[in-house]
């Protein structure tokens, strides 16, 4: 492992097809560097679909790294959540068919950090409370949230599995 230290996180995989499922672990295998297996269970907001919950640690960038090898899968939905760690702010990643990917930073707490010079940008491109309103819930990644809530909801008390890297 390099001197960068180590972090962890959550990649969730809200709903996959079965026939994907075999795919996504192999992408989760290769950005970790070791075997993963993931206990798959049925996701009832979305029948025949299949769902899964798997904790990492890695170097910091790893989560980045791990969402960029799931959305080769465009009919996922998935979330990867990184913790921050010493200089290196948490993140997270969200992702919906129709919606794409979207990324945050995230504070010790888990808040979406959102920056000084995001605001600005906000407040000088607002037309209106609506506009300043719709800008908002986009940095914060409302219609992803909105999107996702029946998924998480519907995998309440599922297992997880720990997944170390080796480097």
């Amino acid at each position: 492992m390099s001197t960068r230290g180590t972090t962890s996180g959550v990649v969730y995989v809200h709903s996959s097809p079965s026939a994907v499922c075999p795919h996504v672990e192999w992408a989760i295998s290769g950005t970790l560097g070791e075997r993963a297996e993931l206990r798959w269970t049925a996701q009832p907001a979305a029948p025949g679909q299949l769902r899964a919950e798997y904790s990492w640690t890695g170097e910091p960038g790893t989560g980045g790294k791990l969402a960029a090898a799931l959305r080769a899968w465009p009919m996922l939905r998935f979330e990867v959540t990184e913790e921050p760690s010493p200089g290196v702010d948490g993140e997270r990643f969200c992702y919906v068919p129709g919606l794409g990917l979207w990324r945050a930073r995230t504070s010790a707490n888990g808040d979406i950090v959102v920056t000084e010079d995001q605001l600005r940008a906000v407040a000088a491109n607002s037309r209106g409370p609506e506009s300043f309103i719709h800008q908002i819930d986009e940095l914060l990644g409302a219609a992803w949230d909105d999107a996702l809530e029946p998924f998480r909801r519907a995998g309440d008390g599922a297992s997880v599995t720990w997944m170390h890297r080796v480097g």
